[in-house]
Formats: C-alpha cells, structure tokens, sequence
C-alpha cells in the first residue's frame, strides 16, 4: 500500500510540475503579448505643437504603434476631443494605451472625500482612448510637507485607482528626481510612495533617465523594488553641464544609463510591458531624427 501511494504521489507531482511548467509558460506568453514600445509625445512637443496630425502621421511612418500624450487640455488631446482622437490615431494605426495628466489639489475635494467632476472627466476621457494607464507625472509639493502629509495622500492614489478599476484601467505615477533626492521625516519620497500604494490599484511608470538628478540609479530601484515597474520610460542620460540639473537625455546607447540592461531587467523580474521612448534634450540634432534612431536601436535590442 505504501509502495502504490508512493508511486501515486510521485506520478501526482509530476504532474503538477509538469503543469507548473506549461502555466509558466502561459503567463510568460501573456506578459509577452501586453509588451509594447511606445513613444511619450513630449519628445516631440514642438512638433505636435504645431502640426500634430503630421507629426502623427511621421511616427507611424516610422514603425511606431504606440504613443503616450503629454498634452490634454479642456477635454482635449492636442486640440482633439476624445473620440476625435481616438479616430486620428487608429486612422493611422497608431493606440495610445497611457498619457500624462497631473492630479493636483484641485482634482481631490478634501472635505466631500471624492474626486471633482473634473477629474472624473479625466478618467472618462482616458477610458474612451482605450488607455490602459492614467499616469500623473508630477507631484504638488503641498502633499510633501511631512511623510505623514505624504502617506495621507498615497489614500488618494489608491483611491483613484479603485475609480479608474471601475472603467478596466489603473492610476499611475511617473517620478522626476525630488523623489530620491528629498527625503520627509527621514524617509525618501520615493520609498513613501511604493510603500504606501497599492500595486493591484497604482502603477509605477519608472523613468529610467530623471532619477539620475537625483542621485539614484534604474538598476538600484529596480531590484528593491522588483516587479513593480509596469511602465517604464526609457531614456538615456549624458553630462548637461548646468548646476540645477547636471544630466539631460540623449539618443539610447550614447549616455551613462546602462539602457539594454535596465529594460532586460524590466522585462525579467521589474514586471514591465509598456517601454515608452523619451527624450527631451537633442543636442543639436531634429527631435523627430532622434525619434527614428531611437526605434530603431530599440528593434536592435530585440524590442519590437
């Protein structure tokens, strides 16, 4: 009897491990099936400033499937309504699956506990872009007085996470450099922030190049804090030569940050599927001319 349970048992956990397997491999193939590479409009902001539906119409030209927006205003996307968007992009085969727009203290009502109509607009609006993401980039530094001021509005974080659930997205934050460089009540803000958000709720969009004013490093923040980058802007950074802000980025592969390693490690363990290209300073080359070069390093890096 032993014996027959025995061989029972080793036949059930090999089936099981084999089970194991094929579902690793099944979630593998579902996180690799939500990998895209995008490009953050603000790298061309001149360019969607003046002409948008041309500029557009060059990044698809390009091979770019994806963009982020840096630019809603009034209920609009570069001049467009929602749905007058929406149509522009997939005209030219184009999604936008996550955009900036800052929650301030104007979007929270303090005394009613609930969100203003505006910002509940905001999320409208986003869910109509078929966005997967709402990421503000910026935060108010009324909320970072003290480390208790600033766990008291990660609620709010989680909050409007639990309303952009409701439309099948989630919140997201997209740090600068003050978040490793400023620290509350001897806590980083950085740390206050992943600590006191809800991962199920709130995504991190790390960018991999604005950390570097502050004093940190992608591959440091990476694995203190594994799986927790759904997003990532991918940059790189070069000396800029001014006090305030010594690095600005530069075209992938010709700066400090270790890019190829940093998005591989976003791929492996960082649980990353949005790569979102940016770059904001051009060194005398067109924005759009970096845009090209970027993607294709990108594709050489076997990111497509």
């Amino acid at each position: 009897m032993y014996r027959s349970s025995r061989r029972q048992f080793l036949k059930n956990t090999a089936l099981a491990m084999a089970g194991a397997g094929f579902l690793s491999q099944e979630l593998l193939a579902a996180v690799n099936s939500r990998e895209l590479i995008g490009i953050q409009l603000y790298s061309i902001r001149a360019e969607m400033g003046k002409d948008p539906l041309g500029s557009l119409k060059q990044l698809a030209a390009m091979g770019y499937k994806h963009v982020e927006h840096a630019n809603y205003i009034n209920r609009k996307f570069y001049g467009y309504s929602a749905g007058e968007f929406k149509k522009v992009l997939a005209d030219l085969g184009l999604t936008m699956p996550s955009g900036h727009t800052v929650m301030n203290r104007k979007h929270w009502d303090e005394t009613r506990k609930d969100f203003t109509e505006e910002w509940k607009m905001t999320i409208e609006d986003a869910a109509t872009m078929g966005q997967q993401l709402v990421i503000s980039p910026w935060l108010d530094d009324y909320y970072r007085k003290t480390a208790d001021d600033l766990k008291r509005y990660m609620e709010v974080f989680n909050k409007c996470g639990e309303l952009c659930k409701k439309s099948g997205m989630k919140f997201g934050y997209h740090n600068h450099d003050f978040e490793f460089s400023q620290q509350l009540d001897g806590e980083k803000v950085f740390d206050i922030i992943l600590q006191h958000t809800d991962p199920s709720l709130v995504a991190q969009q790390l960018d991999i190049g604005n950390l570097y004013n502050g004093g940190a490093t992608a591959l440091e923040v990476m694995k203190q804090y594994p799986g927790r980058f759904e997003s990532m802007h991918v940059k790189d950074e070069i000396k800029s030569g001014k006090k305030e802000e010594p690095y600005e980025s530069t075209v992938l592969g010709k700066g400090i940050v270790p890019v190829k390693q940093v998005i591989d490690l976003g791929r492996k363990s960082g649980g990353t599927v949005h790569f979102i290209i940016e770059q904001e300073s051009y060194q005398g080359k067109l924005p759009m001319e970096c845009m090209k070069e970027n993607l294709l390093i990108m594709r050489k890096w076997g990111y497509k």
